[in-house]
């Protein structure tokens, strides 16, 4: 697959989804950046933004299986990845598969399962496969998870640890929409969902080959070098105990490859680094207590200045 089909198709994808999700095409966006650089996303935000309805409008797009996890207190890791069932018919047991088996994966309030719950997601999401009794199941491709959670709610919940909130490719916020868009909303909604008029315009196939594609974008050695120069800054920024790890030099590079494809480039551009370096990085760092920075985005963002940009 070609770049200019590649952007094509993703264009489509994500104009069809706003029909939808109205006025966040950057938020949508960013969403299939983190599919075609084979991560994973977490939406933190207020209740009633549309976060679930982003993760179902994009699978229902993307023509891949869906399912949809309630998470909850009770919830058990065998209620995400499925549970030996004994046959009568043959005798012996026989692995049922759970709702973690979709091509795309709503883990709804992720940061309402305990933490046994919440690490038995975060292993599915690492390794791509599921092992029960010494069997290994491997999850179906593409395999995306979609991880939601309030920011304003702390009964009953139990937030991600630092080292699990690494795992997720980015982090993003959906953000009140404006006022003219909420008439937009009010408007579209008023008999029934537009969401029942989407149809599929990609295949999980043809996800996988923009995947590869994705894969052969040109980065830049100095572009390499320009990554790895804002990352290490986050180590040694005054406010920050704990920066950015390796891991988030690879999904700065990955993700600003899948950016590129999208935009119809075969190489990535400074800019694209720059756009994502907030999104990828800002929740794998750890502040100071005593930090002069509010929130994580802020270093990023500072850091993004005092970092020279290579001329390409």
């Amino acid at each position: 697959m070609d770049i200019e089909e590649i952007k094509a198709k993703a264009e489509a994808v994500v104009d069809a989804v706003e029909t939808v999700i109205i006025g966040k095409r950057d938020t949508v966006t960013l969403a299939l950046v983190a599919l075609l650089s084979g991560g994973h996303v977490l939406i933190e935000d207020i209740p009633g933004v549309g976060k679930t309805m982003l993760a179902r409008s994009l699978a229902k797009v993307l023509g891949c299986s869906f399912k949809r996890i309630q998470f909850t207190p009770d919830l058990l890791p065998a209620d995400i990845t499925g549970t030996p069932v004994y046959s009568q018919k043959t005798g012996e047991f026989e692995f049922r598969k759970g709702p973690i088996f979709a091509n795309i994966v709503l883990a709804d309030e992720v940061n309402r399962a305990t933490p046994k719950t919440q690490s038995a997601l975060l292993e599915c999401m690492e390794e791509g496969q599921v092992t029960a009794d010494g069997v290994t199941y491997h999850l179906p491709k593409p395999f995306f998870v979609i991880a939601t959670e309030n920011n304003v709610e702390i009964r009953g919940t139990y937030p991600l640890p630092e080292a699990q909130l690494d795992r997720f490719r980015m982090r993003l916020s959906m953000g009140y929409p404006s006022p003219e868009n909420e008439v937009v909303i009010l408007d579209r909604q008023g008999d029934h969902h537009p969401y029942l008029d989407l149809s599929p315009v990609l295949k999980a196939d043809e996800i996988l080959l923009m995947q590869e594609a994705v894969k052969r974008v040109y980065i830049d050695p100095r572009l390499k070098q320009y990554i790895v120069d804002i990352v290490t800054a986050t180590r040694n920024h005054g406010s920050v105990r704990i920066g950015a790890s390796p891991r988030g030099s690879l999904a700065l590079m990955h993700t600003s490859r899948a950016l590129a494809a999208i935009e119809g480039r075969d190489y990535v551009l400074p800019d694209h680094v720059k756009r994502l370096a907030v999104p990828v990085l800002a929740h794998r760092l750890i502040l100071r207590p005593d930090s002069s920075a509010s929130q994580a985005g802020e270093v990023i963002s500072e850091i993004l200045d005092q970092v020279a940009v290579p001329v390409i």
